[in-house]
């Protein structure tokens, strides 16, 4: 296990390449991110890549944050990790917060071809298929974590997946479940339909309501969620690819529900259907 170097220099090349990943361009011709903060930091260095690696490759920490977070530091180090004390003026340039929480990681693309997705036999997935805000972004993606679902697909028509507020908005998710992007819809739709996979559009005008879907007892095989952009939804030739638009019904007098909120109420919904008596993931007595 190796130790912290001494206090990292501003004008370190290192510095300077961490600060480049705050652009796309550069993100993608390094397969590179940034990720901030102690959970995600903690997250990353337990994420493994397909060597086995951790996906955490550098950590700048001040001196402050390697007292606290003390074993982050170590399990980092332990993980091949190069671990650079730094100024908090170091960590205004590597960081993209206003108030850096004196962790910030360099890491691998961690994301998933599509193909291995739909082998592994999914049941619950979420399809961002013209999310732009990055934000919501990582809301979905922590939703779709908490919900149990299996993968989430980022198509071509998305954010950034590695963007540095979709990042922070999966508050460590990202590194919890199976991600593929830049995934036309179409052939999202196509492969996971052909694996048995129900696709259902989320719609606020949607023909199918969800508490008669519930109701019906559609919900308990696997399923597929699409969401759409955040101020026009889904447009019509993507809602005509599903096989149901369905709608979360609005029993009060609110105009309509963000789509963060929207995407964890239809992802429950499917969850407790799919382990409910009957459904995909319930258990049959042998």
């Amino acid at each position: 296990m190796g130790h912290p170097a001494e206090l990292i220099s501003p004008r370190s090349p290192r510095v300077a390449a961490a600060r480049r990943l705050a652009r796309r361009n550069f993100r993608t011709k390094e397969r590179r991110f940034i990720a901030e903060g102690p959970q995600a930091v903690r997250e990353a260095v337990e994420h493994r890549g397909p060597t086995g690696a951790s996906t955490l490759i550098e950590l700048f920490a001040t001196v402050e944050a390697a007292e606290r977070y003390s074993e982050i530091i170590g399990a980092a180090l332990e993980a091949g990790a190069r671990v650079h004390l730094a100024s908090d003026e170091v960590l205004a340039e590597v960081s993209q917060t206003v108030t850096p929480q004196g962790l910030v990681g360099v890491c691998h693309f961690l994301d998933s071809p599509f193909e291995e997705i739909l082998k592994a036999g999914p049941r619950l997935v979420a399809v961002l298929a013209h999310v732009r805000d990055p934000g919501n972004a990582g809301t979905v993606l922590r939703c779709a974590d908490a919900a149990g679902a299996d993968a989430v697909v980022l198509t071509d028509a998305s954010v950034d997946l590695y963007n540095p507020k979709s990042v922070r908005a999966s508050v460590g998710s990202l590194f919890h479940l199976p991600v593929a992007v830049g995934v036309p819809v179409e052939q999202a739709v196509e492969g996971l339909r052909a694996a048995g996979v129900r696709i259902l559009a989320a719609d606020g005008a949607g023909e199918d309501d969800l508490d008669a879907e519930l109701d019906a007892g559609t919900m308990g095989g696997p399923s597929a969620w699409v969401f759409g952009n955040e101020a026009w939804g889904l447009p019509e030739e993507t809602r005509a690819l599903a096989d149901a638009v369905v709608r979360v019904p609005i029993h009060g007098k609110a105009e309509s529900l963000n789509l963060a909120t929207a995407a964890a109420v239809c992802l429950y919904a499917s969850a407790r259907a799919q382990r409910a008596p009957g459904g995909c993931r319930s258990v049959t007595p042998s």
